[in-house]
């Protein structure tokens, strides 16, 4: 009887700590238990006070003797995350003013920011959005003083993670320490404490593949260049843009490694990457008997083999297990026992065989058991954009499976996209897996005024406070930074608001901050922005199909309007996950239609009013930088309507209405660079100029300015007669690249439509094609050189251009 009661026991057990049924309280001391082990591994309380008070130095100098820092216990706050900020109670005049305490340098840096923020009025962003406004604080000895019991803000959820696995390529590629140094400040001030660090791991993977007897030539066909290296490792590619020097691979090793320590000295914990099993063709040579196979064609023009298909080891297999022991192994060798949160995402894009359950689930277990063969404690972390991409593969059981393949405790699920389509809510809170809710933003690191700010101000409050809640964070994952200041410093917030947040009040503060002080048009412009351009919610995911940067590759003829003008334009939204974001068609009209929620007339009042406020503003940076990106956005809008009209008028044969509008469209392409120009923000010459600068010889150089050019125009392989399926997928309006790049495109198009009706013959688009996709691969391979500094007064500008095209001011 003791037996059966014994095994009953063993079953009751094993029953409660299964992921379906594991209990509030269970979750909660996995999470717990995995924070401890994490906290174990930070540096001691001086290095953190030190190193926030290097951030304290590069912000402002001026009061580096204004501040005491001081990290506390956790138990000062009941075991969670905070920052507690005081006065100092000295009198010396010379000396520190206010004392912040937290529990980690991040939360020391977030202090510090919440009160220069919020009783100094100061406003911080990155350089190329306006940088920082500080004129508003006091002098030393004047510091504002806070009332009885200062401020106590503790974390309501542990994480604020940071970084999408592509951000490496589309923003960071081309940074230098000096650029990477000013991004980590920037994150322990916005409270960021789980950042993705990806840097420099094709080194590792160097030395990890030659102890498999894989040799660097071989790799060279299986890394991509330097600003394609986020597909090649997600399996995407190979080869694209490569070689990669051992220069690079030299030099990204020692950025990673400045990098890590300076997160470790404030107390981040970096995510670093695992194994996913992709590997190189050679692999399958070495080892033929392995599982490996290949994949299918991502996105080439016609599968070709130099650029797509590549090998993925099957998980199952047991050398999965020794190449993901020996890449965890090899990191720790190189950075130390820095962390146990590593990312992973098999299955990103790319779906299993079979969607039988158990096979998911099997799967699932392998690619974790190969991850803690390295790191017996690791957590994976996990992308969750496949639910959404590929939700017709991923229903419940196929979800529960692979979530569920791991012990509890050990995955964390990024809900990528929660701001527009959360997956939390129509998933049992990920059938009970710990996740963070995430925005996801920006793709392809475009240029586009946007935002749902009503959905980040409450979205992160209702999920974590909804019955049986598993969110443990809240997340940063746009594909691309350094535009829209306003969305990024409401979604950093929300990293310690407990409740939601009335955004119209926040604005205000908000105007009031970025500018220096209150300019009422300067508010009342922000007010309307609130309820449009920053208020999507159609649900479309933005991605930038504004004319002048993704111009229609389709034949406008009426014959071909319904049929294969149609399938021109909707071929990119159909070919892959990865550009299921946007739509480009209306199904309601056979002419393309860039996406617009919103009416362009509120956004050419509030620049109206944004020009009234440069009466009192002309000399702010931010100021500038955000009249310069609303003229941009109300004239790109126009541009598109001017297409259209173009288009119509050549349906309707009538070409010198034709020539008109084409005239108008490639005028205002003219105007928006003389535009882009006035501000150092919106230059092409500053992301050639830092790539080349990466280069240590000529050969170097040239290719990484290959690199760079191509990514931002026609991104990856073409044929003689077809664009790239991903051509103007990372489009930016860029001073220099309207002018040289997109200006000629249009006007060759045009060109060809004036042709056909002066002649009555048929549109060429074959041979447009033909010219244009030559032009694009000669300015790919160019070394014009750009300017890097600004040319022209910004408000004097755009007060020209609102008279030229909208009217009277």
């Amino acid at each position: 009887m003791s037996g059966l009661i014994l095994i009953l026991s063993l079953l009751l057990t094993t029953l409660v700590l299964s992921p379906d049924l594991v209990t509030s309280s269970n979750r909660h001391d996995a999470i717990e238990a995995l924070l401890n082990r994490l906290d174990s591994k930070r540096l001691s309380a001086s290095v953190q006070t030190s190193a926030a008070k290097g951030v304290l130095g590069r912000l402002l100098p001026s009061h580096i003797h204004s501040f005491a820092f001081q990290i506390v216990p956790k138990d000062v706050c009941g075991g969670h995350g905070c920052f507690l900020i005081d006065n100092y109670n000295q009198s010396s005049r010379t000396g520190p003013e206010i004392i912040i305490k937290g529990t980690t340098g991040v939360e020391i840096v977030s202090g510090l920011h919440w009160y220069i923020k919020y009783l100094c009025g100061v406003h911080i962003s990155w350089d190329k959005t306006g940088g920082i406004q500080i004129a508003s604080i006091p002098s030393p000895g004047s510091l504002p003083l806070l009332k009885d019991g200062g401020i106590r803000i503790q974390r309501p959820i542990p994480w604020n993670y940071y970084q999408n696995v592509v951000t490496s390529s589309y923003s960071y590629v081309w940074w230098n320490w000096d650029r990477w140094e000013k991004e980590i400040d920037w994150m322990a001030l916005q409270g960021i404490n789980l950042p993705l660090a990806f840097t420099g791991q094709e080194a590792i993977w160097q030395k990890v593949f030659m102890k498999f007897n894989i040799s660097a030539r071989d790799l060279d066909d299986f890394f991509g260049g330097p600003a394609f290296l986020a597909w090649a490792r997600m399996g995407n590619l190979h080869g694209w843009g490569g070689p990669l020097s051992q220069n690079w691979l030299d030099q990204q090793l020692s950025l990673q490694k400045q990098i890590v320590s300076r997160m470790l000295e404030l107390g981040m914990t970096p995510v670093l990457p695992s194994f996913s099993g992709n590997v190189p063709a050679a692999l399958k040579r070495i080892f033929p008997s392995a599982n490996i196979t290949r994949l299918g064609d991502w996105n080439t023009v016609d599968m070709n083999p130099r650029w797509c298909c590549t090998y993925l080891l099957d998980p199952h297999d047991p050398l999965f297990v020794e190449i993901g022991k020996a890449f965890i192994r090899q990191q720790i060798a190189e950075y130390g026992d820095v962390t146990d949160i590593y990312n992973c995402d098999t299955f990103n894009e790319n779906s299993p065989p079979t969607n039988d359950p158990e096979y998911i689930s099997s799967l699932g277990a392998a690619v974790y058991k190969a991850m803690s063969a390295g790191d017996k404690y690791a957590v994976w972390l996990m992308q969750g954009w496949l639910f959404y991409s590929d939700s017709a593969f991923w229903k419940p059981r196929q979800m529960q499976a692979l979530l569920h393949s791991v012990p509890f405790g050990k995955m964390i699920v990024l809900d990528l996209f929660a701001e527009v389509r959360p997956i939390w809510s129509n998933s049992s809170q990920f059938y009970g897996t710990p996740y963070v809710w995430c925005m996801l933003h920006n793709f392809g690191g475009n240029i586009e005024m946007y935002g749902i700010l009503d959905a980040l101000s409450s979205g992160p409050v209702n999920a974590r406070t909804s019955g049986n809640s598993t969110m443990v964070g809240v997340g940063l994952c746009m594909e691309g930074i350094e535009h829209n200041p306003v969305v990024y410093e409401l979604m950093s917030e929300m990293a310690f608001r407990k409740e939601k947040v009335g955004v119209l009040e926040w604005l205000k503060k908000y105007t009031h901050r970025r500018y220096g002080k209150a300019v009422n048009p300067a508010m009342s412009a922000w007010e309307i922005l609130s309820h449009s351009i920053y208020n999507c919610t159609d649900g479309i995911a933005d991605h930038n199909t504004d004319f002048i940067v993704k111009f229609p590759d389709w034949d406008p003829s009426l014959d071909h309007g319904s049929a294969a003008a149609k399938q021109n334009m909707i071929h990119i939204e159909l070919t892959s996950p990865e550009t299921r974001r946007f739509l480009i068609q209306n199904e309601n009209t056979d002419l393309p239609q860039a996406h617009l929620w919103y009416s362009n007339q509120d956004a050419i009042n509030a620049l109206r009013l944004f020009i009234y406020a440069g009466n009192d503003l002309s000399g702010s940076f931010t100021y500038r930088y955000d009249l310069v990106d609303l003229t941009r956005q109300v004239l790109s809008k126009l541009a598109n309507e001017v297409y259209l009209d173009a288009v119509i008028a050549f349906r309707k044969k009538d070409s010198i209405a034709l020539k008109l509008h084409s005239q108008k469209f490639l005028q205002l392409i003219k105007d928006i660079d003389v535009l882009l120009a006035s501000d150092d923000n919106f230059l092409l010459g500053t992301w050639l100029e830092s790539a080349k600068r990466l280069g240590v010889n000529p050969v170097d150089k040239k290719q990484n300015e290959w690199n760079a050019r191509t990514q931002v125009t026609m991104w990856y392989d073409t044929t003689e007669r077809v664009q790239s399926k991903l051509h103007d997928y990372a489009n930016k309006f860029w001073s220099g690249l309207l002018e040289d790049y997109y200006l000629p495109r249009a006007s060759s198009y045009f060109d060809y439509l004036i042709k056909s009706l002066e002649e009555n013959t048929s549109f060429k688009l074959e041979e447009w094609r033909k010219e244009w996709i030559a032009f694009s691969n000669k300015w790919q391979a160019g070394t014009k050189l750009y300017p890097v500094k600004a040319q022209g007064d910004a408000l004097s500008i755009s007060k020209r251009l609102f008279e030229k095209y909208i009217g009277k001011l």
